[in-house]
Protein backbone atom coordinates (compact mmCIF):
# COMPACT_ATOMS: atom_id res chain seq x y z
CA UNK A 1 0.00 0.00 0.00
CA UNK A 2 1.32 3.79 -0.69
CA UNK A 3 2.30 6.06 1.73
CA UNK A 4 0.06 9.12 1.91
CA UNK A 5 1.90 12.28 2.12
CA UNK A 6 -0.06 12.94 5.39
CA UNK A 7 1.31 9.89 6.75
CA UNK A 8 5.21 10.87 5.88
CA UNK A 9 7.20 11.88 8.65
CA UNK A 10 10.22 14.07 8.67
CA UNK A 11 12.65 12.35 11.28
CA UNK A 12 13.41 13.88 14.77
CA UNK A 13 15.88 17.12 14.93
CA UNK A 14 19.27 15.79 17.03
CA UNK A 15 19.73 17.98 20.19
CA UNK A 16 22.37 19.62 18.83
CA UNK A 17 19.89 21.38 16.49
CA UNK A 18 17.17 22.49 18.76
CA UNK A 19 17.22 25.84 20.12
CA UNK A 20 14.97 27.57 22.44
CA UNK A 21 12.29 30.43 21.93
CA UNK A 22 14.02 33.51 22.73
CA UNK A 23 11.65 36.10 24.96
CA UNK A 24 13.34 39.21 24.11
CA UNK A 25 11.62 41.99 23.65
CA UNK A 26 13.56 42.85 20.45
CA UNK A 27 11.76 39.93 18.27
CA UNK A 28 8.31 41.94 18.74
CA UNK A 29 9.61 45.28 18.06
CA UNK A 30 11.79 44.12 14.30
CA UNK A 31 8.48 42.17 13.95
CA UNK A 32 6.42 44.92 14.48
CA UNK A 33 8.54 47.59 12.21
CA UNK A 34 8.93 44.80 8.88
CA UNK A 35 5.27 44.81 9.48
CA UNK A 36 4.91 48.83 9.38
CA UNK A 37 7.39 49.17 6.16
CA UNK A 38 5.77 46.02 4.50
CA UNK A 39 8.90 44.39 3.97
CA UNK A 40 9.79 41.22 3.32
CA UNK A 41 12.51 39.15 4.51
CA UNK A 42 14.23 35.47 3.73
CA UNK A 43 13.77 35.15 7.44
CA UNK A 44 10.14 34.22 6.81
CA UNK A 45 10.05 33.47 3.19
CA UNK A 46 12.64 30.73 3.40
CA UNK A 47 11.70 29.43 7.40
CA UNK A 48 14.40 30.20 8.56
CA UNK A 49 15.59 28.45 11.67
CA UNK A 50 17.30 31.36 12.94
CA UNK A 51 14.74 34.31 12.51
CA UNK A 52 14.02 33.85 16.08
CA UNK A 53 17.47 34.91 17.29
CA UNK A 54 18.12 37.35 14.73
CA UNK A 55 14.78 39.30 14.85
CA UNK A 56 15.98 39.26 19.08
CA UNK A 57 19.56 40.24 18.39
CA UNK A 58 17.89 43.27 16.43
CA UNK A 59 18.28 42.17 12.76
CA UNK A 60 17.16 40.80 9.68
CA UNK A 61 17.99 39.84 5.89
CA UNK A 62 15.53 41.92 3.67
CA UNK A 63 14.14 40.20 0.61
CA UNK A 64 13.42 42.95 -2.24
CA UNK A 65 11.42 42.34 -5.57
CA UNK A 66 8.77 40.51 -3.97
CA UNK A 67 8.05 36.99 -1.89
CA UNK A 68 7.20 35.56 -5.36
CA UNK A 69 10.18 33.47 -6.97
CA UNK A 70 9.95 32.43 -10.60
CA UNK A 71 12.03 29.45 -9.95
CA UNK A 72 11.34 25.74 -8.10
CA UNK A 73 14.43 25.01 -6.02
CA UNK A 74 13.57 21.61 -4.74
CA UNK A 75 15.45 22.81 -1.33
CA UNK A 76 13.59 26.38 -0.78
CA UNK A 77 10.64 27.56 1.01
CA UNK A 78 10.08 30.48 -0.94
CA UNK A 79 7.06 30.14 -3.05
CA UNK A 80 6.87 29.92 -6.85
CA UNK A 81 4.53 31.98 -8.57
CA UNK A 82 3.75 34.91 -11.33
CA UNK A 83 5.51 37.79 -9.83
CA UNK A 84 3.83 40.99 -9.49
CA UNK A 85 5.55 44.08 -10.60
CA UNK A 86 8.72 45.64 -8.97
CA UNK A 87 7.59 47.85 -5.94
CA UNK A 88 9.46 51.53 -6.71
CA UNK A 89 9.09 52.52 -2.86
CA UNK A 90 11.07 49.32 -1.70
CA UNK A 91 14.45 50.40 -1.59
CA UNK A 92 13.57 53.69 0.38
CA UNK A 93 11.94 51.17 2.97
CA UNK A 94 14.76 48.78 3.00
CA UNK A 95 16.56 51.83 3.93
CA UNK A 96 14.55 53.02 6.66
CA UNK A 97 14.14 49.76 8.23
CA UNK A 98 18.56 49.52 8.65
CA UNK A 99 18.32 53.15 9.93
CA UNK A 100 15.73 52.18 12.64
CA UNK A 101 17.15 49.37 13.53
CA UNK A 102 20.81 50.92 13.86
CA UNK A 103 22.00 48.23 11.31
CA UNK A 104 26.01 48.79 11.07
CA UNK A 105 26.23 45.81 8.72
CA UNK A 106 22.70 44.92 6.32
CA UNK A 107 21.95 41.79 4.10
CA UNK A 108 20.04 42.30 0.97
CA UNK A 109 19.06 39.79 -0.56
CA UNK A 110 16.01 38.56 -3.52
CA UNK A 111 14.32 36.19 -5.62
CA UNK A 112 15.06 35.11 -8.84
CA UNK A 113 13.00 37.20 -11.31
CA UNK A 114 13.83 35.67 -14.57
CA UNK A 115 10.82 37.58 -16.12
CA UNK A 116 12.71 40.80 -15.59
CA UNK A 117 15.11 41.74 -18.29
CA UNK A 118 18.05 42.23 -15.96
CA UNK A 119 16.79 39.77 -13.05
CA UNK A 120 16.34 42.23 -10.61
CA UNK A 121 19.59 43.73 -11.04
CA UNK A 122 18.55 47.47 -11.17
CA UNK A 123 16.77 47.12 -8.02
CA UNK A 124 19.42 45.59 -6.12
CA UNK A 125 21.72 49.05 -7.62
CA UNK A 126 18.80 51.44 -6.45
CA UNK A 127 18.48 49.48 -2.99
CA UNK A 128 22.37 49.64 -2.09
CA UNK A 129 22.11 53.77 -3.13
CA UNK A 130 19.14 54.22 -0.75
CA UNK A 131 20.70 52.34 2.03
CA UNK A 132 24.52 54.12 1.35
CA UNK A 133 22.66 57.47 1.36
CA UNK A 134 19.94 56.82 4.02
CA UNK A 135 22.83 54.95 6.51
CA UNK A 136 26.41 56.21 5.75
CA UNK A 137 28.95 54.05 6.70
CA UNK A 138 27.08 51.24 6.71
CA UNK A 139 28.58 47.62 5.35
CA UNK A 140 26.26 46.86 2.09
CA UNK A 141 26.34 42.51 1.63
CA UNK A 142 23.91 41.38 -1.23
CA UNK A 143 22.87 37.67 -1.96
CA UNK A 144 22.11 37.89 -5.77
CA UNK A 145 20.63 34.94 -8.03
CA UNK A 146 22.62 34.37 -10.83
CA UNK A 147 21.07 36.73 -13.61
CA UNK A 148 20.49 33.56 -16.03
CA UNK A 149 24.89 35.08 -16.64
CA UNK A 150 24.07 38.21 -17.92
CA UNK A 151 26.99 40.49 -17.50
CA UNK A 152 25.47 43.41 -17.91
CA UNK A 153 23.24 43.04 -14.94
CA UNK A 154 25.95 41.76 -12.66
CA UNK A 155 28.36 44.82 -14.01
CA UNK A 156 24.42 46.98 -12.63
CA UNK A 157 25.34 45.24 -9.21
CA UNK A 158 28.68 45.86 -8.91
CA UNK A 159 28.65 49.24 -9.62
CA UNK A 160 26.56 49.86 -7.23
CA UNK A 161 29.63 48.57 -4.88
CA UNK A 162 28.70 46.62 -2.75
CA UNK A 163 31.20 45.72 0.47
CA UNK A 164 30.41 41.80 0.00
CA UNK A 165 28.85 39.55 -3.29
CA UNK A 166 26.91 36.89 -2.09
CA UNK A 167 25.98 34.13 -4.20
CA UNK A 168 25.88 30.85 -3.35
CA UNK A 169 26.61 27.42 -4.69
CA UNK A 170 24.36 25.56 -2.39
CA UNK A 171 25.75 22.14 -3.00
CA UNK A 172 28.16 19.76 -4.56
CA UNK A 173 28.24 19.25 -8.35
CA UNK A 174 26.73 15.86 -8.56
CA UNK A 175 23.68 17.36 -6.35
CA UNK A 176 23.36 20.26 -8.36
CA UNK A 177 20.70 19.48 -11.04
CA UNK A 178 18.48 17.83 -8.32
CA UNK A 179 18.55 20.77 -5.83
CA UNK A 180 18.64 24.09 -8.17
CA UNK A 181 16.12 24.76 -10.65
CA UNK A 182 17.68 25.82 -13.36
CA UNK A 183 20.86 27.38 -11.85
CA UNK A 184 24.09 25.48 -12.91
CA UNK A 185 27.23 24.35 -10.55
CA UNK A 186 29.32 25.77 -13.45
CA UNK A 187 27.59 29.05 -13.79
CA UNK A 188 27.50 29.85 -10.49
CA UNK A 189 31.17 29.57 -10.02
CA UNK A 190 31.43 31.59 -13.17
CA UNK A 191 29.24 34.54 -11.63
CA UNK A 192 31.75 34.63 -8.46
CA UNK A 193 35.03 34.37 -10.70
CA UNK A 194 33.28 37.71 -12.85
CA UNK A 195 32.29 39.53 -9.62
CA UNK A 196 35.88 39.20 -8.35
CA UNK A 197 37.00 40.07 -11.45
CA UNK A 198 35.04 42.67 -12.61
CA UNK A 199 34.17 44.41 -9.12
CA UNK A 200 35.97 47.26 -7.14
CA UNK A 201 39.29 46.36 -5.76
CA UNK A 202 38.37 45.93 -1.74
CA UNK A 203 35.01 43.64 -2.74
CA UNK A 204 34.78 40.28 -0.62
CA UNK A 205 32.85 37.34 -2.60
CA UNK A 206 31.06 34.67 -0.81
CA UNK A 207 29.54 31.85 -1.29
CA UNK A 208 27.99 28.78 1.09
CA UNK A 209 26.67 25.04 0.37
CA UNK A 210 23.67 23.23 2.47
CA UNK A 211 24.63 19.77 3.64
CA UNK A 212 22.49 16.91 4.47
CA UNK A 213 21.31 16.34 1.18
CA UNK A 214 23.68 13.71 0.21
CA UNK A 215 26.56 14.63 -1.12
CA UNK A 216 29.98 13.12 -0.01
CA UNK A 217 32.91 14.58 2.24
CA UNK A 218 35.35 14.30 -1.15
CA UNK A 219 32.66 16.00 -2.87
CA UNK A 220 32.33 19.19 -0.06
CA UNK A 221 35.93 19.40 -0.34
CA UNK A 222 35.87 19.80 -4.30
CA UNK A 223 33.61 22.16 -4.15
CA UNK A 224 35.56 24.27 -1.38
CA UNK A 225 38.30 24.13 -3.86
CA UNK A 226 36.12 25.22 -6.44
CA UNK A 227 35.19 28.03 -4.80
CA UNK A 228 38.53 29.12 -4.02
CA UNK A 229 39.74 28.42 -8.19
CA UNK A 230 37.37 31.37 -8.27
CA UNK A 231 39.03 33.40 -5.58
CA UNK A 232 36.18 33.50 -3.59
CA UNK A 233 37.09 35.27 -0.22
CA UNK A 234 33.96 34.02 2.76
CA UNK A 235 32.52 30.82 2.93
CA UNK A 236 29.68 29.65 4.73
CA UNK A 237 27.88 25.90 5.61
CA UNK A 238 24.95 24.77 7.22
CA UNK A 239 22.83 22.18 7.83
CA UNK A 240 20.01 21.59 5.16
CA UNK A 241 16.86 21.40 6.92
CA UNK A 242 13.35 20.43 5.43
CA UNK A 243 10.83 23.08 5.27
CA UNK A 244 8.21 20.65 4.22
CA UNK A 245 6.99 17.41 3.00
CA UNK A 246 7.37 18.43 -0.71
CA UNK A 247 10.37 19.59 -0.43
CA UNK A 248 13.95 17.45 -0.76
CA UNK A 249 14.18 15.26 2.14
CA UNK A 250 17.47 15.31 4.88
CA UNK A 251 19.34 12.36 4.26
CA UNK A 252 21.90 13.27 6.52
CA UNK A 253 22.03 15.28 9.86
CA UNK A 254 25.96 16.62 9.53
CA UNK A 255 27.35 16.21 13.30
CA UNK A 256 28.78 19.55 14.48
CA UNK A 257 32.63 17.63 14.84
CA UNK A 258 32.24 17.30 11.05
CA UNK A 259 31.63 20.90 10.27
CA UNK A 260 34.75 21.54 12.53
CA UNK A 261 36.47 19.20 9.78
CA UNK A 262 35.48 21.03 7.09
CA UNK A 263 36.17 24.44 8.20
CA UNK A 264 39.96 23.72 8.92
CA UNK A 265 40.10 22.53 5.67
CA UNK A 266 38.46 25.23 4.27
CA UNK A 267 40.71 27.57 6.55
CA UNK A 268 43.78 25.50 4.62
CA UNK A 269 42.53 26.43 1.21
CA UNK A 270 43.02 29.96 1.69
CA UNK A 271 39.54 31.26 2.67
CA UNK A 272 39.95 34.76 4.56
CA UNK A 273 36.91 33.79 7.49
CA UNK A 274 34.50 30.79 7.44
CA UNK A 275 30.99 30.43 9.36
CA UNK A 276 30.53 26.15 9.27
CA UNK A 277 27.73 24.79 11.78
CA UNK A 278 24.54 23.08 11.81
CA UNK A 279 22.73 26.32 12.62
CA UNK A 280 24.81 28.41 9.78
CA UNK A 281 22.79 30.20 6.86
CA UNK A 282 24.48 32.82 4.54
CA UNK A 283 22.99 35.59 6.50
CA UNK A 284 23.18 33.98 9.79
CA UNK A 285 25.77 36.48 11.92
CA UNK A 286 26.86 37.84 8.63
CA UNK A 287 28.53 41.20 10.34
CA UNK A 288 30.31 38.90 12.74
CA UNK A 289 32.82 37.34 9.22
CA UNK A 290 34.17 41.24 9.51
CA UNK A 291 34.76 40.83 5.68
CA UNK A 292 36.06 44.46 5.18
CA UNK A 293 38.80 46.29 6.66
CA UNK A 294 37.88 49.69 5.62
CA UNK A 295 34.31 50.22 5.03
CA UNK A 296 34.71 52.93 2.57
CA UNK A 297 36.40 50.43 0.17
CA UNK A 298 32.67 50.00 -0.23
CA UNK A 299 29.81 52.38 -1.96
CA UNK A 300 29.05 53.69 1.93
CA UNK A 301 31.73 56.04 2.79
Amino acid sequence: MPVLPSEVRRPRLPEWLRMPLPTADTFGRTRALLDELKLATVCQSAKCPNHWECWSRGTAAFMIAGDRCTRACGFCAVATARPLPLDESEPQRVAEAARRMSLRHVVVTAVARDDLADGGAAHFAQTIAALCELNPGIVVEVLTPDFNDQDAALDAVLAARPHVFNHNLETVRRLTPAVRHRATYDRSLGVLRKAKARGHAGLRTKSGLMLGLGETEPEVREALRDLRAVACDLLTLGQYLQPSLQHLPVRAFIPPAQFVSYARAAQEMGFLHIASGPLVRSSYHADELTPVSDPAAGSCA
